[in-house]
């Protein structure tokens, strides 16, 4: 037994917990009101009353939303941009990540520093909304997928996960035949499988999550995304994108436990995908960012 363990909690532990388990706390409760609300059955339901855990369980207000015109569409397209816009991320990235580590490519220094460049510098929003319009993709989805396609930190820290492979393996696969891209997509692309895994959850949660974008690229009320569509329900006082206003005072379900199922449905996708890429999230990212 270690001396700490013989020694036991000292007053400073049970402050540092207390205060570290108010906090969780103070995190978790609006998710657990959340989710009460959204599976409360609007018979029952009481506006401004906390619900810990429903009181009768219902599926209404989830059979409601998904109903509506307004949130499928929102939902087919953020689906759309996440499924695209993720995989378009990772072809540029990995690629233009790989080229990057060959010392003897033309040019690479000068890459290197515009890439490093845009870490400290941005064009700002005015530019790029000006670019975004000259390019034709105002009210498109590419607007959203186009503009982003790699992004400084990640192709830095992806570089650096490269580097740190053993160039063993690359220099054997030259000797048996392999082209640039065979040894990029069989020995590459492989051993790069925890980074992957890793950047694949940053882009899909963030193209998942795009909001300010959308809401200045997109004027079409039928393009908007989940996240768009979900403030416009919960924070503006008109809440007719999907209907809540009017089924509300049709009395068929309650406004408020549709604002939270629509909350409920915009999180569940990534909550439901996070647990399978976790394992890969800390070594996927430290190992590059460690070795570099």
């Amino acid at each position: 037994m270690s001396f700490v363990q013989k020694k036991g909690l000292t007053v400073g532990d049970y402050v540092n917990y207390s205060l570290l388990l108010l906090v969780s706390l103070i995190c978790i409760f609006p998710f657990f009101y959340v989710f009460s609300v959204s599976f409360t059955d609007p018979k029952v339901y009481i506006p401004l009353q906390f619900y810990v855990f429903p009181e009768k369980w219902s599926l209404a207000s989830y059979k409601y939303i998904l109903s509506t015109n307004s949130f499928i569409n929102a939902m087919n397209s953020t689906i759309f941009v996440t499924v695209v816009g993720t995989a378009l991320n990772l072809v540029f990235t990995f690629t233009m990540a790989y080229g990057l580590t060959k010392t003897g490519l033309p040019g690479r220094s000068l890459m290197l520093g515009a890439v490093v460049f845009t870490l400290v510098f941005s064009a700002g929003l005015v530019p790029s909304y000006l670019l975004v319009k000259q390019l034709g993709l105002l009210n498109s989805y590419w607007s959203l997928i186009w503009p982003g396609l790699t992004n400084a930190w990640s192709l830095i820290v992806v570089k650096s996960f490269m580097d740190s492979l053993p160039k063993e393996l690359e220099d054997a696969a030259r000797i048996d035949g392999c082209t640039d891209l065979g040894v990029f997509l069989r020995i590459v692309i492989p051993l790069s499988m925890p980074a992957i895994a890793a950047f694949t959850l940053f882009f899909a949660v963030a193209h998942w999550n795009t909001y300010f974008n959308a809401l200045i690229y997109l004027s079409d009320a039928k393009k908007w995304t989940l996240q768009v569509l979900v403030k416009t329900l919960v924070i503006d006082s008109d809440s007719n994108g999907v209907g809540a206003s009017g089924a509300s005072e049709q009395g068929i379900v309650p406004q408020e436990t549709i604002r939270m199922a629509a909350i409920m449905l915009s999180m569940a996708p990534i909550l439901i995908v996070y647990p399978f890429l976790q394992k890969y999230f800390a070594q996927g990212v430290l190992l590059g960012s460690v070795k570099g």
